[in-house]
């Protein structure tokens, strides 16, 4: 009698069905607050704020936001979340990575004597410039403030590029200095929207 008990209990644990694998929580949060971080850094560095010698500190914020924005591009493309999976993914290495790696190479290079030539930088901006803006109407399918912080950085990186190729003067930089500035603000609501709200399963802070 009790073998069969034991035998029932088996199969009967054999046919049950596997419990459902967690899905991964929205990690578009970390994300943004590491996009605000690094508009925040080039707002000071852009209008001046801060002196070149703050450049290997800038590139360490960088390299932190690399990280993050590294982990939520995976986590979002898992998620099959396509447009911002993806624009994570290239924003990690070429806004944060490249951007952090270079800070350090360009003070190196104004210690040693020899400025590095920015100018490639405006070359490879642009094809970043034309990416988002090829990529922006993946954000408006529905209107939001994730759709805001796109369109202020559709603002901000023509004139980066320009000033990189030096089509303009330095003396443009305040304009997508304010632009990435504005991004920034509507990145870091929009993250603590997303974490507050969803947290509370209701809606505290108004959201477009």
């Amino acid at each position: 009698m009790e073998k069969t008990t034991v035998l029932d209990r088996a199969e009967s644990a054999n046919s049950a069905p596997p419990p459902a694998p967690k899905e991964w929580s929205n990690p578009t949060p970390a994300g943004l607050v590491a996009l605000a971080v690094a508009c925040f850094c080039f707002f000071a560095q852009l209008n001046g704020f801060v002196e070149q010698s703050a450049m290997p500190l800038i590139g360490c914020w960088l390299l932190g936001g690399f990280v993050v924005q590294l982990v939520v591009g995976l986590i979002d493309l898992k998620g099959g979340n396509y447009a911002g999976g993806n624009t994570f993914l290239f924003f990690s290495a070429f806004f944060m990575l490249v951007g952090g790696l270079g800070m350090f190479v360009k003070y190196d290079a104004i210690l040693s004597g020899i400025p590095a030539d920015a100018t490639i930088d405006g070359y490879a901006w642009l094809a970043l410039t034309i990416a988002v803006y090829l990529w922006t109407p993946a954000f408006f399918k529905k209107f939001g403030l994730l759709s805001l912080v796109i369109l202020a950085l559709d603002v901000a990186l023509p004139f980066i590029v320009l000033i990189d190729l030096k089509v303009l003067p330095a003396s443009f930089a305040p304009v997508p200095a304010y632009a990435l500035l504005t991004s920034a603000v509507i990145a870091l609501y929009y993250g603590a929207a997303l974490v507050v709200n969803t947290t509370y399963g209701k809606k505290i802070y108004p959201v477009l």
